[in-house]
């Protein structure tokens, strides 16, 4: 269906994520993944989703088909992306160009030869003719009722080698109709300063309407399309986190944040960027990566404070060491303690933990004390908020948070003759007055640690049943060497509605795991509101 923007046509927001982050190494999109993708992009407000080359391959022409009968597009028009005609043919009888009107949608976006070189040596025809094709192509799909994007490929490099030609594509393509020329970085290594010269340049000389599309090559997709804008493009073309060939394209979100709160655009629908973090998260979901920690505006550790001087600071005023709100992008403020934590920032975690620390200066120093005597020991609590609730919630109440107490845990590894392993672990614990003996096998020892501690638990904490281990990591510290080295681990849980990660250090793994464990069946009760043992 096609969807009823509430913004004005003055300025667009043109996704390609279907089509050019599909080309990243690594993505591989079912037809089921592009229209979950879609449906995060409308949901976000862009005003177009190009979703594929309908006619080059089934998946897209079955996109196609399902996108306008599976997706009731409140905010986006789907774009067909595809070629100007073949040289020496009628665009009206070009298959490939028929197969854009039969796609059914309402916007199409054709790829053209800007560069001279690429013209005769790539199409192997003459320039005269690719002028003809631009023109042929654009005009009858004008004709057809379509509105028309012009991709104009390689223009940078194009415009470098022969300035005159690449302006000339673009005037075939304003003078047939088209409503955006796009100008294409295709092999991103322009920088800000060179891009806004040329766009300003061939705005001046051509009147069209100019777009961007950036590759990222040299780091600066984002900066140069921005710095387009700048010099009057009035359409950005980017794709969601950043994806597509080699390192990329410009990225839609810091995109999409820099215009609204830095240059004051409303280039989304009202309450859309809220949504952002959201929709950048589950959009990686959908294409099996783990989302990136320190992108811009979006990423976990966008508006993570570390450093004791930034926390004295924030506790004042967060705008004092933060360029925005993060709620703004529905983000949030995050105070990572370390041995660099200073009174500030246990304070303020404290605070954001829901942990009651009274003003009490002695009470927030022996925190701090602990957080750096236990890191210079391994410890790692930016990682691990878990722990460090335990810990902190330790110190308030005097003692430790304990729902059992443990005797004895022991694992075993059995080698067989014949190639075989057996994994067995005991754990001998004491929970609400009841001695408790628990053995179980695993895939490891850890496994089996793990599956021995749940079911010596379970029988007294039923609301352990739903917890699950979903992350393991084990890191070597520096120090001693070889097989006598410090091991620190950390563990991510979650009980369905939430995850936390709590941590371990110990000479060996083994040891480093129960830690890391026990801090975690501790925690998944105390989230649970189950009372702690008396």
């Amino acid at each position: 269906m096609t969807a009823t923007s509430e913004l004005d046509d003055s300025f667009h927001v043109f996704d390609t994520t279907l089509r050019d982050g599909a080309q990243r190494e690594g993505i591989n999109l079912t037809v089921a993944d592009k229209l979950a993708i879609a449906r995060h992009l409308d949901d976000f407000g862009v005003g177009f989703i190009e979703g594929g080359w309908p006619g080059a391959n089934p998946r897209d022409t079955e996109f196609f088909a399902r996108a306008q009968e599976e997706i009731d597009f409140r905010h986006a028009q789907l774009v067909a992306f595809g070629a100007t005609r073949r040289a020496g043919a009628k665009a009206a009888e070009d298959p490939q160009v028929r197969a854009l009107l039969e796609s059914g949608a309402g916007v199409i976006t054709l790829v053209a030869k800007s560069h001279d070189r690429h013209v005769e040596l790539a199409l192997r025809t003459t320039l005269d003719e690719n002028l003809a094709m631009v023109s042929d192509t654009v005009s009858f799909l004008k004709g057809e009722g379509r509105r028309v994007f012009v991709d104009c490929e390689h223009f940078f490099d194009g415009y470098r080698a022969n300035p005159e030609y690449a302006k000339a594509v673009v005037r075939a393509a304003a003078e047939a109709g088209a409503d955006v020329v796009v100008l294409c970085d295709t092999n991103g290594g322009m920088l800000p300063g060179q891009v806004q010269a040329v766009v300003s340049t061939v705005l001046a000389d051509t009147g069209a309407r100019l777009g961007i599309h950036a590759q990222d090559d040299t780091g600066c997709a984002v900066a140069n399309t921005l710095a387009a804008v700048d010099a009057g493009a009035t359409h950005v073309q980017c794709t969601a986190n950043g994806y597509g060939e080699r390192v990329g394209n410009a990225n839609l979100f810091p995109v999409v944040a820099a215009l609204e709160l830095k240059y004051g655009k409303k280039v989304l629908p009202e309450g859309r960027l809220r949504e952002m973090t959201r929709i950048s998260h589950a959009i990686a979901e959908v294409v099996n990566l783990t989302p990136s920690t320190h992108q811009p505006y979006v990423g976990v550790s966008a508006f993570a404070h570390k450093a004791g001087l930034h926390a004295s600071a924030i506790k004042v005023d967060p705008d004092l060491y933060q360029h925005i709100d993060p709620e703004q992008v529905g983000n949030t403020m995050r105070m990572l303690v370390s041995d660099m934590a200073g009174r500030a920032s246990v304070e303020l975690k404290g605070k954001e933990l829901g942990v009651d620390l009274g003003g009490d200066r002695e009470l927030v120093g022996r925190v701090v004390e602990r957080v750096k005597e236990r890191e210079l020991r391994g410890y790692t609590y930016e990682a691990a908020d878990a722990s460090f609730e335990l810990l902190l919630r330790a110190e308030v109440e005097g003692r430790p948070l304990k729902y059992f107490e443990v005797e004895s845990w022991r694992a075993i590894v059995e080698d067989r003759p014949d190639g075989s392993h057996a994994n067995e672990a005991t754990v001998k614990l004491y929970a609400k007055g009841e001695r408790i003996v628990a053995t179980a096998e695993g895939n490891g020892p850890v496994n089996a640690l793990d599956r021995a501690l749940r079911v010596a638990l379970e029988k007294i904490y039923p609301q352990l049943a739903k917890l699950e281990l979903v992350d393991y990591k084990v890191r070597i510290l520096e120090g001693v060497h070889g097989t006598q080295s410090t091991t620190r681990v950390l563990i991510s849980t979650t009980d369905g509605a939430g995850e936390w990660s709590t941590v371990g250090v110990a000479e060996n793994v083994i040891a480093a795991s129960w830690q890391a464990l026990e801090d975690a069946y501790t925690y998944g009760l105390l989230r649970a509101s189950v009372t702690p043992a008396e």
